[in-house]
């Protein structure tokens, strides 16, 4: 136990380092932009956008994705039940309203990932700019307040591997 809480220790000194940024209003502002974006509307408009470019290979890989990246997702969830940030630290309120109650993996950072790898995958230039943006998602959520910073890197790590065992279930 005394590694997980030094782990968790690091995590609460790094959530509170972002907590103080000196210029927290516009980092609020941006983190609730990036954060928009990982929601999930955008990833059905993306995926719509290859059906009518007819990559049936790319389709494949994100819809199996996404269907692991969830269950992994809420199986995760429900085994770990991780407090959020303002249900483990007295006194501390989120910008915004999580939905749902635990926080281990971030959901979010996850999909941001599998599909950033998906696409680099698929297309390798997209990887310039879609895992800066699957990194800001992550960082948004520990900006925003509703994950602690190994929450998103568990998300990252998930969506990343779960991304290459696909690739390798539907592309071969």
């Amino acid at each position: 136990m005394p590694l997980l809480q030094t782990i968790h220790n690091l995590d609460l000194k790094t959530f509170d380092w972002c907590l103080r940024l000196k210029h927290r209003a516009l980092a609020i502002q941006i983190a609730r932009t990036v954060s928009y974006t990982a929601n999930g509307p955008l990833y059905v408009l993306a995926g719509l956008t290859y059906v009518v470019l007819h990559n049936w290979m790319l389709v494949q890989l994100l819809i199996a994705g996404f269907a692991a990246e969830r269950c992994c997702y809420f199986f995760f969830k429900s085994l770990f039940k991780r407090n959020r940030p303002p249900a483990a630290i007295p006194g501390y309120r989120s910008v915004i309203e999580p939905s749902d109650q635990f926080s281990f993996p971030s959901g979010h950072t996850s999909a941001a990932f599998m599909v950033a790898s998906t696409l680099g995958f698929a297309m390798p230039w997209t990887v310039w700019f879609m895992y800066p943006w699957a990194v800001g998602v992550g960082a948004s959520r520990v900006i925003l307040g509703v994950h602690f910073p190994t929450d998103t890197l568990a998300g990252a790590l998930m969506g990343s591997g779960l991304t290459y065992l696909m690739i390798t279930i539907v592309a071969t």
